[in-house]
């Protein structure tokens, strides 16, 4: 079915709408979102993207409301992976909270760029190569294995165009607000504001060669395809802080999205071999195999997500690794506050680090294995006890 130019016009309009009004009502000016806040504009998107496939199952009819409500939960679901490694990038360049949200807005305006240039190299090849889909289904099982791997999420978070940058530029060591460039000993310098968006640019790259064989194993449709992915990037930014202190528990998120990964795989590969035309398979002719709709894809991922999600919870593992991870990250963000910042917002994070250690004490053994360096972590926390221990003695001193 064609999608009417001016569909395509309203719709692009729409899009880049939200993503101005994103920028200037909530990034322009630097602040750490609130639960309440994040929550709020995190349940807008998603209504909002609920709402445009209501309207796609009723001006388009019910194969391009499943193939778009599959394609939107799938790559929601892969949004929510890629925000575990966004996580650790931030960390890794200690980007402070109230410019965390610049970082991420950067990241989802250059991840749409990038797959919607993906997006249409996809679809000229599947129009004119349908051997294209054994390649998609290649990468995708590929991808699955990978994700199985121990510490997946644990790559290099630099990168070698971010080392080539500090390499042949001249860099700071420190943060100038929200500034992609300072002056530092008389010279124009980059700040790790710029390097750490070129670090989130380079895997948007990598995300988008996973993601977009994903849904093109769901709907061959360009305009579901693109809609489906955008409106799964959009609200993405509210997501990470509502559910920051979360991504840690979801500890089989990893075997859910191979699951659903391999699934797909398999299924453009069924695909291709019904299409077959390479010479060497069947003597170039279609091979009969067993086909798999889109409802029974969406079937599968809804599936698969739902007990991926519900183990993750209700698992002791996943409750020890929160400890673990929740008593790590309060001890570093109370490590980088200012020495302005008053003591209420002070015994607020102490105060969670520290019910976050006393749920550490209690684990098994098998369970205290989750703190990789030990000495490290211990040293962390011990260092966030003597910061506090210093600025209530300023309180107590203080008229």
């Amino acid at each position: 079915m064609e999608t009417p130019t001016h569909v395509w016009i309203l719709t692009i309009v729409g899009i880049g709408g939200l993503l101005a009004f994103d920028y200037f009502a909530h990034v322009r000016k630097a602040h750490s979102p609130t639960l309440r806040e994040s929550a709020a504009w995190s349940s807008l998107y998603v209504g909002i993207a609920l709402l445009f496939g209501v309207g796609v199952l009723i001006f388009g009819g019910p194969t391009m409301g499943t193939e778009y409500f599959a394609g939107y939960i799938t790559e929601k679901a892969l949004s929510v992976d890629n925000l575990f490694v966004f996580l650790i990038i931030m960390a890794s360049f200690r980007v402070p909270r109230a410019d965390q949200q610049k970082v991420l807005l950067f990241g989802i305006v250059f991840s749409l760029i990038a797959r919607t240039g993906f997006i249409f190299l996809g679809a000229a090849l599947i129009n004119t190569f349908a051997w294209v889909f054994y390649i998609f289904g290649l990468i995708l099982l590929i991808t699955a294995g990978n994700l199985l791997r121990p510490n997946a999420h644990d790559d290099d978070t630099e990168g070698i165009v971010v080392r080539l940058v500090r390499r042949v530029l001249p860099t700071s060591e420190h943060f100038d607000g929200d500034k992609l460039f300072t002056i530092e000993n008389g010279k124009r310098v980059l700040t790790p504001m710029l390097l750490v968006m070129v670090a989130i640019g380079g895997t948007d790259i990598l995300f988008a060669l996973d993601s977009i064989p994903a849904i093109f194993g769901l709907t061959t449709n360009v305009y579901i395809v693109i809609t489906a992915t955008a409106f799964s990037l959009m609200g993405l930014r509210q997501l990470f802080f509502l559910i920051d202190g979360l991504l840690d528990r979801l500890i089989y998120l990893a075997f859910g999205l191979a699951a659903i990964l391999g699934f797909i795989g398999v299924k453009l590969i069924l695909h291709a071999l019904h299409e077959n035309t390479l010479p060497f398979i069947n003597d170039g002719e279609h091979v009969t195999v067993i086909e798999i709709s889109t409802e029974v894809s969406l079937t599968v991922i809804l599936g698969v997500l739902a007990v991926t999600v519900l183990a993750s919870i209700f698992s002791p593992k996943g409750k020890a690794k929160n400890a673990v991870s929740g008593a790590k990250r309060h001890a570093t963000d109370y490590l980088d506050l200012n020495y302005e910042t008053g003591i209420v917002e002070r015994n607020m994070i102490f105060a969670k680090m520290v019910q976050e250690e006393k749920q550490i004490s209690k684990l098994p053994e098998k369970y205290k294995a989750l703190v990789h360096d030990e000495t490290e972590f211990v040293d962390l926390l011990a260092r966030a006890h003597a910061a506090h221990g210093d600025a209530t003695q300023r309180g107590a001193k203080s008229p």
